[in-house]
């Protein structure tokens, strides 16, 4: 009974402690593969370290050789900079001599400007002078006029707004000029020319008193006998000797040919003198140089010739021909010019 009751709690305990062995072993074995698991998963951990430790050294080193490379950029750049802060500096100093420069030669336009104003302004006034002394002492109304038109054409080829006052005041003596009517002095002097080129062309007085005895002794003799030439050669000497002649005017004065050479000359004189007086505006002279020739020549030429009519008659149109015009003045041109350069 005891034999029997050992062996079944031996056997009892030997079935409790068979659980508590495959429990121990099952420990074990979760124990090691956690223990394997721990060291794979540190393995695969201190490989991701390593590869991480290696990653982050060569960036590191990347990181240093683009800080290197980028150094050496900020070093060019600092350089570069720096040259370019040196051409700054030395583009600001030309600009400001650039600056000084233009200031300089703005200074030197004005200045060349106001001259040239000047300049333009005193050759204008010196133009209006000769004008206003031409129209004072010559009466020349167009040569002023052509003078106040050269000034006004050079006053609008400068094209500056204050000469406007100038322009205006030429206008006006312009116009005054135009409307102004003036004696036609060329062609009177071509007139007086024309008679002094006839001159030697009119016949003296002194001649047609002398031809009426020739005329009528100059008889053909070319069918007459010797006797009759010599009666009729007789009868006109007896018939020169006396000449009857009724004379209702003063007989005109025989002229010897040096004399009449003279009278022609003295009267071609005349007629110069004339022609110098109108163009020297001298209306007395004038008019007193056409009454002496045209007294020689009613007096010393051959009144019933044509030429000496038609000489007669020029005189007379030349002597009443107006000459005196009214001359107008250019003072308001001249006071402007003067005025603007004061």
């Amino acid at each position: 009974m005891d034999e029997s009751s050992d062996k079944q709690s031996a056997n009892a305990q030997a079935d409790r402690q068979a659980p508590r062995g495959a429990s121990s072993r099952l420990a074990l074995l979760t124990l090691l593969l956690a223990v394997v698991l721990s060291a794979i998963v540190w393995y695969d951990a201190r490989q991701r370290i390593a590869e991480t430790q290696e990653q982050v050294a060569r960036r590191l080193r990347d990181m240093e050789r683009e800080s290197g490379a980028a150094s050496a950029l900020a070093q060019q750049a600092q350089n570069a900079v720096r040259d370019l802060q040196a051409s700054l500096a030395q583009l600001d100093a030309r600009l400001n001599d650039a600056r000084e420069k233009q200031r300089a030669l703005d200074a030197m336009y004005q200045d060349l400007a106001r001259n040239r104003d000047e300049w333009q302004l005193a050759e204008i006034e010196q133009i209006l002078d000769i004008a206003s002394q031409q129209l004072r002492l010559a009466g020349n109304v167009r040569a002023a006029l052509l003078a106040l038109q050269l000034a006004d054409a050079r006053l609008a080829r400068a094209d500056r707004p204050q000469f406007a006052p100038i322009r205006r005041a030429l206008a006006s003596d312009i116009e005054r000029l135009k409307s102004v009517q003036t004696p036609d002095i060329p062609g009177l002097s071509a007139k007086l020319d024309a008679l002094v080129g006839a001159v030697d062309g009119l016949p003296l007085a002194a001649d047609e008193r002398a031809s009426p005895g020739g005329a009528r002794t100059s008889a053909p003799a070319q069918e007459q006998g010797a006797v009759a030439r010599l009666g009729a050669d007789l009868w006109k000497e007896l018939r020169g000797l006396v000449v009857l002649r009724r004379i209702d005017t003063p007989e005109p004065p025989l002229l010897p040919p040096t004399q009449a050479y003279f009278l022609r000359e003295n009267l071609r004189l005349r007629l110069l003198d004339a022609r110098i007086s109108l163009l020297a505006q001298d209306t007395a002279g004038y008019r007193a140089d056409l009454r002496a020739a045209r007294d020689w020549i009613k007096r010393y030429f051959d009144p019933g010739s044509k030429r000496v009519a038609g000489a007669l008659a020029q005189i007379d149109q030349l002597h009443a021909a107006p000459l005196a015009a009214e001359m107008p003045s250019i003072a308001q041109s001249l006071d402007a010019v003067r005025s603007f350069r004061k």
